[in-house]
């Protein structure tokens, strides 16, 4: 009899401890990357170029030959490229090159939304393209005077382009071309 009691509490412990380990599985419910950008502010920026126009103050900018310039966004892992060609009797072709340029995306763009811009107090023309999709850019632009003065300009983020994860960055970035194209003046 004392063995029956040894035996069945020696089982009645092992069955416990069997059963009472036991992981719930609970579903966790669906959560969602938190990006949070600060709110942009826009600084002027003038130097010997025939332009000038306003950018974020979080941005970095740097010089290259010719008056073309980078606009790096270290945090979103993006650079704005910024290209400016006098007009030489080339506007056809420049117009030509910056479209093209567009539309070598639609092989992976979902869709290319044109916007045109017009400011003719300030002799500012240009085009406003928004890529949607998996394209390597999101946004570009061309601004001109017609006579002297072309710049292009487009976004390329360092990260396998997949629209739904940096939407975030791409829509931010994209208001600061806006900025930068409707706050461009030509000198």
């Amino acid at each position: 009899m004392h063995k029956k009691i040894i035996t069945f509490s020696i089982l009645s412990i092992v069955l416990f401890l069997v059963f009472s380990c036991k992981n719930d599985v609970l579903p966790k419910p669906a959560s969602q990357l938190r990006l949070d950008y600060p709110v942009a502010e826009y600084a002027h920026f003038e130097n010997e170029c025939p332009f000038t126009f306003d950018m974020n103050s979080e941005a970095i900018i740097k010089g290259k030959p010719d008056c073309n310039f980078t606009i790096n966004y270290p945090k979103m892992k993006a650079t704005i490229y910024l290209s400016y060609k006098p007009i030489n009797k080339n506007i056809n072709l420049l117009l030509k090159d910056a479209q093209k340029l567009t539309y070598e995306h639609v092989i992976k763009a979902d869709g290319i939304t044109e916007q045109p811009f017009l400011n003719p107090t300030n002799k500012v023309y240009g085009m406003f393209y928004q890529v949607n999709g998996n394209a390597a850019t999101n946004a570009q632009f061309y601004v001109t005077d017609s006579v002297k003065h072309f710049l292009d300009c487009s976004v390329y983020f360092y990260a396998k382009p997949n629209f739904d994860s940096i939407m975030p960055a791409a829509s931010y970035v994209k208001n600061d071309m806006q900025r930068i194209m409707e706050s461009l003046r030509w000198k």
